[in-house]
């Protein structure tokens, strides 16, 4: 028998060397093991993409790379998701996520959706060089309580605080998300954001934790 720490390695390690046989192999038995599915999708599959995220940071892994390591993860994701208990995975919320509009440079925002995804979160991706509206007509129509936004330029940075602001006109309590390389915790607060995430697992973590501010201030406007 293998044990629950030699199996959520293989899986990391599948990740990371995008070995997608290798980490089917190590979800089915998981299952057949009887060890917890969401554990090992957090503490296995979602840990090796942590530190695909800190090769690419490094520039040690490139595009290319970083979307067989995805694959690898997402087969994981397949055989496992299934088998998570239905109150564990119960969605903890939704998310508009973007690029905004004149970047094209997208591989951040996916590694941070993935991220989402495997949080159990709701993701609504809009994909790359978004115009700024549609974060706002989006937001509106999913009801999203987070709305994610990265840009990889200076130049299209700006574009962020104009959609906080439209978004914050039409409905306050939205929690509002930055990334990306230009973005700093300064620029994020400066532009009125709820949030700044410097990596893809750090997104996540933040995420959690402005959803749980969001319900909780909600209940209190309940409760007055």
């Amino acid at each position: 028998m293998t044990t629950k720490q030699e199996l959520f390695q293989q899986l990391s390690d599948g990740v990371v060397e995008y070995q997608e046989d290798q980490v089917k192999e190590a979800a089915q038995q998981v299952l057949d093991e009887g060890y917890d599915p969401l554990e090992a999708i957090m503490d296995g599959l979602a840990a090796g993409m942590v530190i695909v995220g800190d090769l690419y940071d490094r520039n040690e892994y490139f595009v290319p790379e970083v979307l067989m390591c995805a694959d690898a993860l997402y087969a994981g994701l397949d055989i496992l998701r299934p088998h998570v208990p239905k109150d564990a995975a119960q969605v903890k919320g939704q998310v508009v996520i973007g690029t905004v509009q004149g970047d094209v440079h997208d591989i951040g925002k996916n590694l941070v959706k993935m991220m989402f995804d495997v949080g159990g979160f709701t993701v609504h991706d809009l994909g790359r060089d978004v115009p700024l509206e549609s974060f706002v007509e989006e937001q509106m129509r999913t009801d999203s309580e987070i709305v994610a936004m990265s840009a990889m330029m200076t130049t299209t940075m700006m574009g962020m605080k104009k959609v906080i602001q439209m978004i914050k006109e039409k409905n306050p309590d939205v929690a509002i998300m930055l990334g990306g390389a230009p973005v700093t915790k300064d620029v994020a607060d400066l532009f009125g954001a709820d949030g700044y995430a410097e990596s893809a697992g750090n997104a996540v973590t933040e995420g959690i934790k402005m959803i749980g501010r969001l319900r909780e201030l909600r209940q209190k406007e309940k409760k007055a």
